[in-house]
């Protein structure tokens, strides 16, 4: 058991806009509980002020820092670090190196909420944007990952909440109640624990 917990991939966890690595601190605490190796990234600037481009490059920095070329990876990437996350592994060679690939209530297809903010970020993940339409004509790439998407149908963050649906991959739908919520509720953590662990 001890030898197949050693073979186990380190799992890095990308955040949302607003937030840091902070965020996933209870998920962080639960995975490590089952024995598993977990990192967090600081994405800056947060606030959307950066393209997504910008900032997956700041991920693939992080991850040539800390981590073994040789070694393989689990993603998992939150709200906005779900589409981050996604340019890494379709655009700059993340492909290579990701396993497992989870993304939690992250806007595929672009949240309303997005009109809120003139950042260039912000307008990245607005529905129809240049940056997810190039992003989705591809999205196929993911079938050469193991990859989930995980979602709630009562998210008033992403919306429409489906936006976080994917039509490749695994699907998982939790019925949270709030956006943030997804990272702290048993059903959430119990679910991104069970990806990880599945063949």
């Amino acid at each position: 058991m001890n030898t197949g917990q050693k073979q186990r991939n380190p799992v890095l966890l990308v955040h949302g806009i607003w937030d840091t690595g902070k965020v996933f601190r209870k998920m962080s605490s639960y995975l490590k509980q089952q024995g598993r190796d977990v990192y967090d990234v600081d994405l800056v600037p947060n606030n959307g002020d950066a393209a997504l481009e910008e900032l997956a490059q700041e991920l693939v920095n992080h991850i040539k820092t800390n981590f073994n070329s040789d070694r393989a990876l689990d993603l998992v990437g939150f709200s906005m670090g779900g589409i981050v996350s996604r340019y890494y592994v379709q655009r700059l060679g993340g492909i290579k190196r990701v396993q497992k690939f989870i993304t939690i209530s992250s806007p595929h297809y672009g949240t309303w909420v997005a009109y809120l903010s003139q950042r260039r970020g912000a307008k990245q993940m607005r529905p129809g944007s240049a940056f997810l339409k190039d992003l989705n004509q591809d999205m196929s790439i993911l079938k050469q990952v193991d990859y989930t998407s995980i979602w709630t149908p009562l998210d008033m963050m992403i919306v429409p909440a489906n936006s976080s649906k994917m039509p490749v991959g695994k699907e998982i739908v939790i019925p949270v109640l709030l956006h943030a919520w997804m990272l702290i509720d048993s059903r959430s953590l119990a679910a991104v624990a069970e990806v990880l662990s599945g063949g």
